[in-house]
């Protein structure tokens, strides 16, 4: 009888061979679990890294230094590393800041890619001064007609510096590259009804920015004088007319007001400890060419070109609501003479050496129309009948009528506007939509 066949290798060689598959399938899954684990370590900081770039922290921790006191972000700095490094970029600001005539500016405008600052960015340009520009290009209204702006100050060698005016680190790097003689600061949250959807963003721009380009300006060596927008706003419920600087302006009717008041008391304060030479004007409801798609005047056009029904306010005792139109070419006219006639700040090194000039001047043109007649200029202008729906003004910060006193104006620095509505308005209609004209830009 033959014996049974010894099956004890086999059966070894089947235990060693499971034993290794074993090993092999543990020392796959580990591999792979470290593998999978810095594959979501990588995503995880990429989208970090997106979101920190792309959305601001609600509330931004702060980081003071003693030397200078400026706030810093992380997004700030992040803002900072992408629109304020490189040689190339350093050469853009020298370029577009050096004056190019005898005693010329060195103008930093905030708010160049807006209505104001573009035009007066150029008008600054053609007679010889540096300019450089500064604007966050932010969605307040359509982006695409600031960066048309844009295009246009490129055209005419002007460079705009896209970055916040929180952003401490960047203003600091641009007056380390520059030594800007002047600020013509025209960046603000705009808009009087907006301040009802938005309040922060009011505060954010026209207080926080207002005191953080202060706090740049008072450290420079030298310490630039300070032109800066302010709003016929300010006078809120004052019921004397014409309005005057010398007239009380402490009831705000709206946030954007009352920010644009704080404004002025803040800069009398950088005036009295630092120094500061700091002129502000009082803009009466600026209207033109290439100008804010908010304004009662560019959307009553559109409308009623559209076949729009629009909405005309009355007083809620049926009176008409009046404003002070002023043409852009002669708010320019302005603002470049209180920068002619802005005297040198007097501080250096953060301190005050001896007294220093503060000013505040209405910029308006001394005659009020009302919205009736403004739509009836449009519609003789357009040859098209609008379709009005006269309403009540909603209690929503509007103010019912504004009229400009501009004899300090005058008498300080020659300010006369020479434009009346109807020929503003057909300035403005003539060259509407804006689509892509410079030669709209004209001083």
């Amino acid at each position: 009888m033959a014996s049974p066949p010894d099956t004890s290798k086999t059966t070894k060689l089947e235990r060693y061979n499971t034993y290794i598959r074993k090993v092999n399938t543990s020392k796959l899954l580990a591999a792979s679990s470290k593998l999978l684990f810095r594959l979501t370590l990588l995503v995880a900081l990429v989208l970090i890294f997106f979101f920190t770039l792309n959305y601001p922290p609600l509330s931004d921790s702060t980081t003071t230094t003693a030397s200078n006191h400026r706030v810093l972000t992380t997004s700030h700095l992040i803002s900072s590393a992408f629109y304020g490094s490189g040689a190339s970029w350093e050469k853009q600001v020298r370029r577009s800041s050096t004056p190019h005539r005898p005693n010329g500016f060195s103008v930093l405008v905030t708010g160049a890619g807006g209505f104001v600052g573009t035009h007066c960015s150029l008008a600054l340009k053609k007679r010889g001064d540096g300019v450089v520009g500064l604007d966050n290009f932010n969605s307040y209204y359509d982006p695409s007609l600031k960066r048309a702006r844009q295009e246009v100050l490129k055209q005419h060698d002007i460079f705009i510096v896209e970055g916040d005016l929180n952003d401490g680190e960047l203003l600091a790097k641009l007056f380390n590259i520059a030594p800007f003689s002047h600020i013509l600061h025209l960046a603000a949250q705009a808009g009087v009804r907006y301040a009802m959807q938005n309040p922060q963003s009011y505060v954010k721009s026209n207080i926080a920015g207002f005191v953080n380009l202060l706090e740049i300006a008072k450290n420079a060596d030298p310490q630039p004088s300070i032109v800066w927008a302010s709003s016929s706003s300010v006078y809120g419920l004052n019921t004397e007319n014409p309005f005057s600087e010398s007239h009380r302006t402490d009831q705000p009717a709206s946030l954007y007001a009352a920010t644009k008041k704080a404004g002025e008391e803040i800069a009398h304060t950088y005036n009295h400890i630092y120094g500061l030479s700091i002129t502000g004007l009082r803009f009466f409801t600026v209207y033109g060419p290439w100008g804010r798609p908010d304004m009662a005047y560019f959307f009553f056009t559109k409308d009623i070109l559209q076949g729009k029904p629009i909405n005309v306010y009355q007083t809620h005792d049926e009176k008409e609501v009046a404003r002070d139109f002023t043409y852009i070419d002669d708010i320019v006219k302005g603002c470049l003479g209180a920068l002619d006639t802005a005297e040198k700040s007097t501080g250096k090194g953060g301190k005050k050496r001896g007294p220093a000039q503060l000013r505040i001047y209405n910029l308006g043109n001394k005659s009020p129309v009302s919205v009736g007649k403004l739509v009836s200029i449009l519609e003789s202008l357009l040859n098209v009948k609008a379709k009005k729906h006269v309403i009540k003004m909603p209690r929503n910060g509007d103010v019912p009528y504004t009229h400009a006193n501009v004899s300090l104006a005058f008498r300080d620095f020659g300010y006369k506007p020479t434009t009346d509505l109807s020929t503003g308005l057909r300035k403005f209609v003539k060259c509407f939509p804006f689509k892509s004209n410079p030669l709209m830009f004209r001083h």
